[in-house]
């Protein structure tokens, strides 16, 4: 049948009788057409459709791996014709016949070939209805419309069974064509020149064109990679052209294989890392794959990684796809900076790898070789291709990851700093919280620690996380190095290496418990309070020679590790102040008196404050150092005065303080015994932050006692500021100290001593309270409170004297401080100055009122008014109501008994208290001073009964021009020709609500007082007596 549809030709391939045969079988079961047309449909236009080049490269390295010969590939893209050439064993019969037959093949015996099963073959289809493949001058031609004539002649025979016909009319006339092989004459040019087979594709149309374009630009050197059977791939596109060749490397040893891509553009190059394994299945792995394919039980796998001319991993080519090669590229995914080529089991379109027993036999000896391969390569290269966590990872990149990442951290592929291989998990990373490495602190650790990474590795590496690394921070560092012994000089390296990696961000506070070697051999954990040396400090006799130190207990770091760190880390620079504030030092000085010998820690002391300048002052406890004393004993400093001391020439013979001994005031001079607290002048001793109130003398921390009354000063300090709910607190608190042994005679010289310098300051400046709400008050200082009442002026307490230029109104009450005090100095101690103070001190108002009842003090008339009138505005719970006052009497000054004086409220009484002593106050605050006084009003007393009769009179017009309309004067008043109230004849009355006026005067008075303008009563008086005046009186207010 053949024959007469084809030229008639040689037929070297026996093509006839597979036709044949394969149309004999349509006729006879139209069934087998289907199937067959349905196989090549889904063969050529689904699995197959994008593989033609690499379907053809593949049986190009399957013909010259057969031949024994360097496997070379043309891929020619001219016009609508796409021509593969290669070189290898040529087309035979059984080669035709796997062509022409889509699931066998005479490879399936072949182990070493790539191809499978003769189905890649069917990927022309997707591209063509004219292939032709010639080979030694013979050729075969597959063809639709050859194809088509064949199955019309059979159609036509009527030997086809039914069905067959309306099959073929189902699919428009489109039949299997690869099933049907004609031979075809080998035309000159078909193979080219070095070559010895070629496939000739005579595309379907420009889409066809443009696929065939688009994987021809799109194949690269993994192509080599998949098919080692090919050493080079010659692609051409219209002339456009370029070639992919492999070769073994020579003069290095980091890479096993050498891929090449030259072009227009040049030559690129890439070294590649290779490591293969093979082995055999056990056939029960092979239980579910197809007969076939159960017949081939070698299996092979290959890993191949890009490097640079240094070992280091390089990118892939951008050709080559992040997928499993089985041996050609899949679309299984596997997402990693390496190709694996593997036997793996594929599906029918050879598209993606099939899960199995066989597939995990495979990727469990992927993972070991991966794991082989990263210790052929740079131990830092390496890291770059640990597959770290992903997420949405295909079925085998996630099975991989999980098969390898436990081998990978048994799989002694990194380098310590000393450069031996180790295990992911017996590494140890040095971690200092920055991004970069710690070279300096590695090197310096690993001679201690041998599993240390390299210092140089970044430890945000995702390797070392994917990987599990033991990490040790600088507080781990600190405690491994908990018991090492090394040298000062060791040590001193180290922290510089720490410190390298605080400034490169590593959170040195971490480092709280760092070894530091000690001057005198010791090892302790923590700079912190340590004392690092200052200058030349192993100088003989030098201020921190460790021998002066040694009394103290101080731990002064060895020099030969002193480093600016232990600063940082809160080390204290050892100069002589820093010496002194050590807690070690403080615990010694507050322990000097129970030493056995004090006199070593005494003579420490006194050389460090001697050189530093710190004092008591600094330092209160410095007062607790127990001193050598005149009585060949040991007393504290606060307890001892230095030899000619003006203190001891104030004191009385009672005072229990000794004196320090002569042999130290030659050794250290006054200044120094001074400096640690020995009495010269009074102390001044301060505090912080003092809470104000029962507990103020807790204010200083034991060193000292507090000074005497400095309680009964917090409690009255409170009372001023009104006695808040939450106790008010002194920021500083300033108190001279000792004044309680002051000897009576003494206080004049007492007082000069007092007047200058802080003792001064610590009398005359006010303590500042700080109240709950934020408010601050000025009070007067511990000191000036307690002098005020104790001390001694002239025989008496300053309190009890005036200032010169005090004011008049104490003028007759208080005597005159000696000329000699300092004025501001006599005010803070309280010498009186103003009446205001006065009255504000704390007693003061019921001093006051004891001295104006005082028959020797004189008080004038208008000192009187000015004292009641401040009288009347104090507290009368601040006020104890005295017994005798100072009164008026007859227009005379008297003191008379309280009970018998009265405090005058309206001026139209005095007519009938005359007879009684009067308190005279402004109106205003008549009831205001007879509450602070507890003394009647006149209103009080006074029964007010009007015994006269009176006639309605109107007011005198002339009146209310100068009163204020405002304030509603009267229009009307009683008029008596004689006005007498409780038997007392009276010009005016208004307390029982009416006006009555008896003459012009009091009708004048009545008028002002009940309009309350009582200063114009005289010019009321003078228009009621002469009307016509009016005028001029009003102008002369107006000027007044």
């Amino acid at each position: 049948m053949a024959e007469s549809v084809t030229a008639p030709v040689a037929d070297p391939y026996n093509t006839a009788e597979l036709r044949r045969r394969v149309l004999a079988a349509w006729a006879d079961a139209p069934a087998r057409f289907r199937e067959d047309a349905n196989a090549e449909e889904d063969l050529a236009l689904g699995g197959y459709r994008d593989r033609v080049v690499v379907e053809l490269a593949q049986n190009a390295a399957d013909a010259a791996r057969r031949a024994g010969v360097p496997g070379r590939l043309l891929l020619s893209l001219r016009g609508d014709v796409l021509t593969a050439a290669n070189t290898g064993a040529p087309l035979t019969p059984e080669g035709v016949e796997s062509l022409a037959t889509l699931r066998a093949s005479t490879k399936r015996d072949d182990s070493g070939t790539a191809g499978r099963f003769g189905v890649g073959f069917a990927a022309v289809a997707s591209l063509s209805d004219d292939i032709t493949v010639s080979s030694g001058g013979s050729a075969i031609r597959f063809g639709a419309e050859p194809a088509r004539a064949a199955v019309a002649e059979l159609l036509a025979g009527g030997t086809a069974r039914n069905g067959l016909a309306e099959e073929v009319e189902r699919r428009s006339g489109h039949v299997p064509l690869l099933r049907l092989p004609f031979p075809a004459p080998a035309l000159p040019g078909d193979t080219a020149e070095g070559y010895d087979t070629a496939v000739v594709l005579r595309l379907r149309d420009a889409a066809a064109r443009d696929r065939v374009r688009e994987l021809l630009e799109r194949t690269g050197e993994a192509l080599l990679l998949a098919l080692p059977g090919l050493e080079e791939v010659r692609v051409d596109v219209d002339g456009d052209a370029y070639l992919l060749s492999r070769e073994e490397p020579a003069g290095t040893e980091t890479a096993d294989l050498v891929t090449s891509r030259t072009g227009a553009e040049g030559t690129r190059t890439t070294l590649w890392r290779v490591l293969g394994r093979s082995g055999e299945f056990d056939p029960a792995l092979l239980a579910d794959r197809p007969t076939e394919e159960r017949g081939r039980t070698a299996w092979s796998l290959t890993w191949a990684v890009p490097v640079d001319a240094d070992g280091a991993v390089a990118a892939l080519p951008a050709d080559v796809e992040g997928v499993v090669h089985a041996p050609t590229p899949t679309d299984t995914e596997l997402d990693l900076p390496a190709v694996l080529i593997g036997t793996f089991p594929l599906g029918s379109d050879r598209r993606a790898v099939q899960p199995g027993a066989a597939t995990d036999l495979l990727l469990a000896e992927a993972a070991e070789a991966y794991c082989a391969l990263l210790r052929r390569l740079d131990p830092r290269a390496a890291l770059e291709l640990v597959p770290g966590p992903r997420v949405g990872g295909g079925a085998v990149d996630a099975a991989f990851r999980a098969r390898v990442a436990e081998p990978l951290r048994d799989t002694a592929f990194l380098i310590t700093e000393n450069g031996a291989p180790i295990a992911p998990r017996e590494a140890v990373l040095v971690d200092t919280g920055g991004a970069a490495g710690s070279p300096g602190l590695v090197g310096a650790l690993a001679e201690l620690v041998p599993s240390l990474l390299p210092g140089s590795w970044g430890p945000r590496h995702p390797a070392l996380a994917a990987l599990r690394v033991r990490r040790v921070g600088l507080a781990d560092v600190a405690d491994m190095l908990a018991d090492t012994d090394r040298p000062p000089r060791w040590w001193a390296d180290l922290y510089t290496a720490l410190a390298d990696a605080g400034s490169g961000g590593a959170d040195l506070d971490e480092l709280g418990a760092l070894p530091v070697p000690l001057a005198d051999g010791r090892l302790v954990r923590g700079p912190r309070s340590l004392l690092v040396p200052a200058g030349d400090w192993a100088q003989a006799g030098g201020e921190l020679d460790p021998a002066a130190l040694a009394a103290l207990g101080v731990r002064v770091v060895h020099p030969e590790a002193a480093h600016p760190l232990l600063l940082r880390l809160g080390a204290i620079e050892a100069g002589t102040a820093a010496v002194l504030a050590d807690p070690r030092t403080e615990a010694a000085v507050r322990g000097s008196l129970d030493a056995d010998d004090p006199d070593p820690l005494a003579e420490a002391v006194l050389d460090l404050v001697a050189a530093s300048g710190t004092t008591a002052a600094d330092l209160p406890w410095l007062a607790e150092l127990a001193l050598h004393d005149d009585e060949d004993g040991y007393s504290v400093a606060a307890e001892l005065l230095v030899p000619g001391a003006p203190l001891a020439e104030v004191l009385d013979g009672d005072a229990p303080f000794g004196t320090v001994h002569a042999d130290l005031v030659e050794r250290y001079g006054t200044d120094t015994l001074r400096a640690v607290g020995a009495l010269w002048e009074f102390p001044v001793l301060r505090a912080e932050e003092t809470v104000l109130g029962e507990d103020a003398a807790s204010a200083f921390d034991g060193s000292v006692d507090a000074p005497d009354g400095l309680e009964e000063w917090a409690e009255e300090m409170l009372e001023r500021v009104g006695s808040p709910e939450l106790p008010p607190v002194v920021p500083e608190l300033v108190c001279v100290a000792d004044l309680d042994y002051v000897a009576d005679d003494r206080w004049p010289e007492a007082l000069t001593m007092l007047a200058r310098g802080e003792l001064r300051e610590a009398v005359v400046a006010p303590t500042r309270i700080v109240l709950p709400d934020g408010r601050t008050a000025d009070v007067p200082s511990y000191t000036a409170w307690w002098l005020r009442d104790r001390a001694l002026l002239g025989g008496r307490a300053p309190a009890e004297l005036r200032a010169p230029e005090a004011d008049t109104a104490l003028a007759g009450l208080y005597d005159e401080v000696p000329a000699d005090v300092d004025p501001e100095f006599a005010r803070a101690l309280g010498v009186r100055t103003t009446l205001e103070d006065l009255l504000a001190d704390p007693g003061g108002p019921d001093d006051l009122l004891a001295r104006l009842a005082d028959p020797d003090r004189h008080v004038e008339r208008a000192a009187l008014l000015r004292i009641w009138t401040a009288l009347a505005g104090v507290d009368p719970e601040l006020v104890t109501p005295p017994e005798r006052v100072r009164a008026v009497l007859g227009g005379a000054v008297v003191i008379a008994d309280a009970e018998d004086a009265v405090v005058v409220d309206s001026p139209d009484l005095l007519p009938l208290v005359e007879d009684r002593p009067l308190l005279l106050v402004p109106a205003a605050s008549a009831e205001a001073l007879a509450d602070v006084l507890d003394v009647d009003l006149a209103s009080e007393v006074v029964e007010g009964e009007v015994e006269s009769e009176g006639r309605n009179r109107r007011v005198p017009g002339v009146a209310g021009l100068f009163l204020d309309p405002e304030g509603e004067p009267d229009r009307t008043y009683l008029h008596h020709e004689t006005l007498t109230v409780d038997g007392i004849e009276v010009e005016w009355y208004v307390g029982d609500g009416a006006v009555h006026a008896s003459t012009d005067d009091g009708l004048a008075r009545a008028l002002c007082w009940r309009a309350e303008q009582w200063e114009r009563r005289h010019l009321v008086a003078a228009a009621l007596r002469v009307p016509e005046a009016a005028a001029r009186l009003l102008a002369e207010a107006d000027l007044q």
